[in-house]
């Protein structure tokens, strides 16, 4: 076979390439310090880097929400403690007032300091981290907390007879008293709203003296409509029936606390939403006649429970029925319940911890294919911390700082009028059913509500009442404590970032170790690979240039 010097061109050509293509990929694992540069290097190993790459950046969004998670809980740590103390220097300054060495011109300096103090709790119960409320539930680009004008009444029967809404505004407490303009009822008899005979005074210097141009309207459509002109405010209530009214005060002696009393005071309207109930809608014939409620913990909020029964079923008899955790898109089948011949409902449990009860009331029978969609409420705010936990970051105001607050299927079913805000973002309407909001200036119930604690307050003292300023030490003691539980939670819940952010900080370290032992380059060895590489192509150039160097016409 000849060889000619275009095939001895050719393969010289393609063994400097090879040799210098070598060298050159040991130069490029020499300056990454990586073995495995691409798929071709190792297949499997690549395969084994990739996976450890993908938890690396898990890891390294777990620790991102860890540093969120502990800026939200830091800035309602810092917040609550502050609340704290405020609510302290509030104590200290009621403690002064309710005391009988101080009068009505004391109290009134102390008031002045007190609704600057109720200034400052709405605005901390607004804080936000990085523009998002912390307080407000899930409604974090809104404020949580509004201020309203509200009333506090020393008439237990008005409250418990009629609900009521404050329009208007006011920078300093209007006092209200309810007198008889037929002069026919004595001092404490109730005047009904219907009479005529209602007749209404205001003051607003804290009772000095009292203006007589309000108007009390007739009872229109269940409402009875209260004006106070030079106040800025104005009174209504509602669901009035016949009979309904106040109680009469002396029509000369304007400190006689016999008749109905009113005060106007500030209060914080909670503009967020809570936790606190869990919805269940029913869907299916007959199901109108079943009732359904639901209790305890589920994994989602919309689970669906199907009645399988081939034939209506009673509530006495074995119910088989599937459930659903993600809204109908899968079904686990093959449940029942138990027979329970003496109870008219049946109870059933849907995992991890939740129990539908269906009850009913005439012998009523459910129906195959009949369907219960449950539906918790939730506020959380929850960041991913780690593989399987999270941690919440936000709280609910109403929990906390109290204030008004309608739950949300109340105005529902009472196709939203129990609960309505005016124009002016100044009145409200709110009645829970149980006249919680009311208290009674003379023996006012304890509470844990700060926001209707403080505006009672600020009310008493603008209206030198020593005893409703008494009476308000104790609920703020019980405030001050619901403030300190909750910075407890926050506290816990701060633990278990530290927590959880030293084991990502582990997982991170082992992973790395894990995916380095994998594509890490050995340096010794590759700087021993290198060196034979540059030998072999120095030898190629050289035994290449003396060979083409060789040819026949160097020996004619």
């Amino acid at each position: 076979m000849r060889i000619s010097q275009q095939m001895l061109y050719a393969h010289y050509v393609t063994n400097m390439n090879s040799s210098l293509s070598n060298l050159m990929d040991l130069n490029i694992k020499a300056q990454s310090q990586k073995r495995i540069i691409r798929p071709s290097d190792d297949p499997v190993g690549m395969e084994r880097v990739l996976d450890h790459r993908d938890a690396l950046r898990s890891l390294e969004q777990y620790k991102e929400n860890i540093s969120t998670a502990k800026g939200w809980l830091g800035r309602s740590d810092s917040t609550l403690t502050q609340v704290s103390a405020l609510i302290t220097r509030a104590k200290g300054l009621a403690e002064q007032a309710a005391t009988g060495t101080y009068d009505g011109t004391n109290r009134e300096q102390i008031a002045f300091e007190m609704r600057s103090i109720f200034d400052q709790l709405v605005e901390m119960s607004n804080m936000e981290f990085e523009d998002k409320s912390i307080y407000a539930g899930h409604k974090t680009d809104g404020n949580a907390f509004d201020k309203v004008l509200w009333m506090t009444t020393n008439d237990q029967g008005l409250n418990d007879e009629t609900s009521f809404r404050v329009e208007g505004n006011a920078d300093y407490t209007v006092l209200v008293q309810y007198y008889d303009t037929s002069g026919n009822a004595e001092v404490g008899e109730k005047i009904s709203f219907d009479s005529g005979n209602v007749g209404v005074r205001y003051s607003l210097d804290g009772g000095k003296t009292f203006l007589d141009d309000g108007t009390v309207s007739n009872v229109v459509g269940g409402e009875v409509r209260v004006d106070l002109p030079q106040s800025g405010a104005s009174v209504v209530f509602s669901d009035v029936d016949p009979g309904d009214g106040v109680r009469a005060n002396d029509p000369e002696d304007f400190e006689d606390a016999g008749g109905t009393w009113a005060w106007l005071r500030p209060s914080a309207l909670y503009r967020g939403d809570d936790m606190d109930a869990i919805r269940v809608d029913s869907v299916g014939q007959g199901v109108e006649n079943i009732t359904a409620t639901a209790a305890g913990a589920f994994q989602s909020n919309n689970v669906v429970v199907r009645i399988d029964n081939d034939s209506p079923v009673g509530m006495d008899e074995v119910i088989e029925y599937s459930y659903s955790l993600d809204g109908g898109a899968s079904w686990t089948t093959g449940n029942t319940t138990s027979a329970d011949l003496s109870s008219n409902q049946s109870l059933i449990t849907i995992p991890p911890g939740g129990m539908l009860t269906l009850a009913s009331n005439g012998g009523n029978t459910l129906q195959p294919g009949s369907q219960f969609v449950i539906t918790p409420r939730t506020s959380s705010v929850n960041l991913n911390i780690s593989v399987a936990e999270t941690v919440r970051v936000n709280d609910v105001g109403k929990d906390i700082f109290g204030g008004l607050y309608q739950d949300p299927d109340k105005v529902r079913a009472n196709g939203g009028s129990r609960l309505a805000v005016s124009s002016d973002n100044t009145g409200v309407v709110f009645d829970d059913g149980s006249g919680s909001t009311m208290l009674n200036a003379s023996n006012a119930g304890y509470s844990k509500n700060l926001f209707e604690t403080m505006g009672n307050l600020v009310a008493f003292l603008e209206t030198n009442n020593q005893t409703g300023v008494q009476r308000c030490l104790e609920s703020l003691d019980r405030s001050q404590q619901q403030i300190l539980t909750a910075a407890a939670s926050v506290g816990g819940r701060e633990n278990r970032l530290t927590v959880a952010e030293g084991l990502v900080e582990n997982l991170k370290l082992n992973e790395k170790e894990r995916m380095s032992s994998i594509e890490d380059a050995d340096v010794a060895e590759l700087m021993t690979q290198i060196a034979q590489g540059q030998i072999v192509y120095e030898s190629v150039l050289r035994s290449t240039s003396l060979i083409m160097n060789m040819n026949l016409m160097k020996f004619i």
